[in-house]
């Protein structure tokens, strides 16, 4: 168990969504017979929800930030209109579509930002507005019809790696992707591993580091090989998604506008006397959460070849689950990309498993529903003992320590002292 610690970085408890998911993947396949990791499958489960978890990467930013969004289903469903049209009446190409779609989910962001960060109106009611409004305006701009979209708009939401080269049985983009991925983060960890020793700063013991890449290299290359065997290559809303989860992962952790995304979420008055402008973060969340809300709406409508009335319908109430089962804080200021997208990820395997079982919608949202008041119920219980959230090491300093005791509320002195040193260090 130390080992597994030593490797993991934490626990087990604090490592419970990841396992929770591989449990999950492995007691559907023995019930299915085998059916969850057939490739195509595997395929549908991230084809059928790459547009959710792009939707939990921003809700994730804009709940640490100390806020929610209802509003990001029926902006999907809004900009997906529009683009729809834009294409079949008005004779926009697909790429000037998706560049569209990207801006009119913007300004709309911007639009509610504004209200958000500078006239004050509480995030919840902006968007509630927001997912009243849109909503109409997706049925007044359609007519209430539904509205086809060209075959070349269709990759963003269905698309697949093509087959190029010799036949070796795997599809060879997704063989090569995996590689690529592998070759990556071999050398992503090396070159982190020589930059501390280079500055020397303490590193872990370098078979820790070998046996945690060789690790993620299995799992990566085991996934892409499953993928590769099927009939279809790795599905284009996957690319996308990866991409996604880099770029933002990237931002969260290792940018100065992350670090005050967090320190805003943790403490606002505390954050804007260390002197991080509260106001500029809380618009760039939320106008944020709008684009990626916008993306999503087209992966969609690329997906169902089709723009409809009833596009969006409660993916804000599934965006929000996954981020809460990856671990984020109800009061803000805990988070990561990565515990979204694995909560996220927890929901598609959950839904598709019952699918293939044959169990009714109503039987498996009272699952979901179960699911996600338990892992809410058992963060908050291990916050009340002073124990990390269930994935809280990936954003925590690791030299952290925990008690076993409720900690203290800080002072607005202590957590400014807090902030200032956390902005110090990413500056």
């Amino acid at each position: 168990m130390n080992k597994i610690k030593q490797i993991f970085g934490g626990d087990a408890r604090q490592l419970g969504m990841i396992f929770a998911l591989v449990a999950l993947i492995i007691l559907f396949q023995i019930l299915t017979g085998g059916l969850t990791l057939q490739p195509d499958n595997v395929n549908n489960i991230i084809q059928g929800n790459a547009y959710i978890l792009v939707l939990a990467i921003g809700m994730v930013l804009v709940i640490i930030a100390g806020h929610i969004d209802l509003s990001v289903g029926s902006i999907a469903a809004f900009v997906g209109i529009v683009v729809a049209i834009a294409m079949r009446d008005w004779g926009v190409p697909w790429w000037a579509g998706i560049l569209l779609g990207l801006a009119l989910g913007a300004v709309v962001g911007m639009w509610q930002g504004f209200w958000v960060a500078y006239v004050g109106i509480p995030a919840f009611i902006v968007t509630l507005a927001g997912f009243l409004f849109f909503r109409g305006a997706n049925q007044f701009v359609g007519k209430s019809n539904t509205v086809p979209v060209p075959p070349e708009f269709q990759v963003i939401g269905a698309g697949t790696l093509p087959e190029v080269g010799p036949s070796t049985g795997y599809n060879n983009l997704t063989v090569l992707l995996g590689i690529l991925a592998c070759a990556g983060i071999i050398w992503g960890t090396l070159r982190g591993r020589r930059q501390l020793i280079n500055i020397g700063a303490t590193v872990e013991d370098a078979w820790i580091t070998y046996t945690r890449m060789i690790l993620i290299c299995i799992v990566v290359l085991g996934a892409m090989l499953l993928i590769a065997s099927g009939r279809k290559g790795f599905p284009v809303p996957g690319l996308i998604l990866v991409a996604l989860v880099l770029l933002y992962g990237f931002i969260a952790s290792k940018t100065i506008i992350g670090r005050h995304i967090y320190a805003v979420g943790g403490n606002r008055h505390a954050a804007e006397l260390s002197g991080v402008r509260s106001k500029r973060v809380n618009f760039l969340v939320m106008a944020n959460m709008s684009l990626l809300a916008a993306l999503a709406g087209m992966m969609f409508v690329a997906r169902s070849n089709a723009s409809g009335p009833f596009d969006g319908v409660g993916w804000e109430l599934d965006a929000i689950a996954a981020v809460f089962i990856g671990g984020a804080a109800v009061s803000g200021g805990v988070g990561t990309v990565i515990g979204s997208i694995v909560g996220g990820l927890v929901m598609a395997v959950l839904n598709n498993g019952l699918q293939l079982l044959g169990a009714g919608a109503d039987v498996t949202q009272m699952i979901k529903g179960l699911v996600l008041l338990v892992a809410v119920a058992f963060d908050i219980y291990n916050k009340s003992q002073g124990r990390p959230s269930l994935i809280a090491f990936l954003t925590r300093r690791r030299g952290a320590k925990t008690t076993g005791d409720a900690p203290e509320m800080p002072s607005a002195a202590t957590e400014t002292s807090r902030i200032d040193e956390t902005l110090g260090q990413s500056s």
